[in-house]
């Protein structure tokens, strides 16, 4: 099934720049910029958007502004208005139980403690494409997650982070292109290039 809607998580507000929960953020920005594209604010669903041609068909890019923990309300609110379903809608988030840069696809699964994701399921229901991406878990085992989660990349990681852009978005043309399936298949397999 064609991709309708891709939608990155993160934090809206310039002091949750280039912190980890803003990776789908920072996805999704870079690929508008290669794109060629500018984002707009549409109040009716609590969101930032832009339109994309992707592997031969436009989609749309959501950033929510509703803060990562209520982004279900955002999807939800766009996948009712114009009747899709949720498999339709693909989502690029962090992952701590992933090393950091690598990429996983997924279609089904919990939250796995993401509020984000949680919130997701709740508005907007199961079935949506998982595009995850590797934070790697907390530096120290003590560490409160969501100081972890909300803390800025380090210069080393961001340099990660930032080589492994373009298979990033490489990765989105190719799920437009071929389908969950097809670049599960081929995504889930590749290592990242560099590590921090």
């Amino acid at each position: 099934m064609s991709i309708a809607v891709i939608v990155g998580l993160g934090n809206p507000g310039a002091e949750y720049g280039g912190t980890r929960h803003n990776i789908g953020f920072d996805v999704l920005d870079a690929l508008a910029a290669d794109c060629g594209v500018s984002w707009k604010l549409e109040k009716k669903f609590q969101a930032e958007t832009a339109k994309v041609s992707l592997g031969g068909q436009t989609i749309v890019l959501m950033k929510p502004q509703t803060y990562v923990n209520d982004s279900g309300r955002a999807l939800g609110a766009w996948l009712r208005f114009f009747r899709k379903p949720t498999s339709q809608a693909a989502v690029v988030y962090d992952e701590i139980n992933l090393d950091l840069g690598r990429l996983k696809l997924s279609t089904r699964g919990s939250a796995g403690g993401h509020n984000g994701i949680a919130s997701l399921l709740s508005d907007a229901g199961d079935g949506f494409i998982r595009y995850r991406i590797g934070i790697s878990g907390k530096a120290h085992p003590e560490m409160d997650l969501k100081d972890w989660v909300l803390g800025k990349f380090t210069e080393s990681e961001r340099t990660v982070i930032n080589a492994r852009m373009p298979d990033y978005l490489s990765g989105l043309r190719l799920l437009a292109r071929v389908g969950a399936e097809a670049a599960m298949n081929q995504l889930n397999s590749q290592k990242p290039s560099q590590t921090a």
